[in-house]
């Protein structure tokens, strides 16, 4: 028996030049979440700093994917960049949903919608609150 059993497909394709949509087809799990990385990897070292996943075509995802996305989310976050989730499958959207990650790591329907979110000035951007400030809120000051 094949060690890969369910293969991982990722194709890249640029949309703009700090931007890469990585569509991402098979089962993104312990056996296959390295692919994902490695391509994730091979961008940043190619200056790309907004990161568009688009999970149309995962069936399933264990937390190996889920901490491949959230590494890419830190690297991202100081450059700064941005990581998307696009059009997740209704078992992979659950596992986001369940876990927080949705919360930390926009999930949009579209690429176009993913693309939106990237042109937003970064205090627009969604993702926890005051992540984007170049300053922290103090406690006590009232907000004007």
């Amino acid at each position: 028996m094949p060690i890969a059993q369910n293969p991982l497909s990722v194709e890249v394709t640029v949309p703009r030049e700090d931007v890469a949509l990585l569509t991402v087809e098979g089962y993104l799990d312990v056996d296959t979440a390295t692919e994902l990385q490695a391509h994730l990897a091979n961008q940043l070292h190619h200056g790309r700093r907004h990161f568009l996943l688009d999970l149309t075509g995962v069936p399933f995802m264990d937390s190996s994917g889920m901490n491949i996305i959230l590494r890419a989310y830190q690297e991202v976050r100081d450059r700064p960049g941005s990581v998307h989730i696009i059009a997740p499958t209704p078992a992979v959207r659950r596992i986001l949903d369940l876990t927080g990650v949705s919360i930390t790591v926009p999930v949009s329907d579209t690429v176009d919608e993913a693309l939106a979110l990237v042109d937003r000035r970064p205090e627009e951007r969604p993702g926890p609150p005051g992540e984007y400030d170049a300053e922290p809120a103090r406690t006590g000051e009232r907000q004007g």
